[in-house]
């Protein structure tokens, strides 16, 4: 009897077929590359975004005479030069 159901148990192993399966391993690579490719997307972005930016940059604001004293005209007109 203990004979029977080993040999049932190998032969019903025996004839199983997996098919196509994919796992982890199989397209770890793949995964990984895809990965990095979408990483140096994003900063190619980044750096080209960060270039429109530098060179858009605002006028300096100017500085008021050291050697000048401020008076109230300064303080209170901002337009004036």
């Amino acid at each position: 009897m203990l004979n029977l159901i080993q040999r049932s148990k190998v032969e019903k192993n025996a004839g199983a077929k997996m098919g196509i399966h994919y796992d982890y391993k199989s397209v770890r690579g793949e995964k990984a590359m895809k990965k990095e490719a979408k990483k140096k997307a994003r900063l190619e972005q980044r750096r080209a975004r960060k270039s429109n930016e530098s060179s858009k940059k605002e006028p300096e604001n100017k500085m008021h005479d050291i050697d000048k004293p401020i008076t109230l005209e300064d303080l209170t007109n901002p337009n004036k030069n």
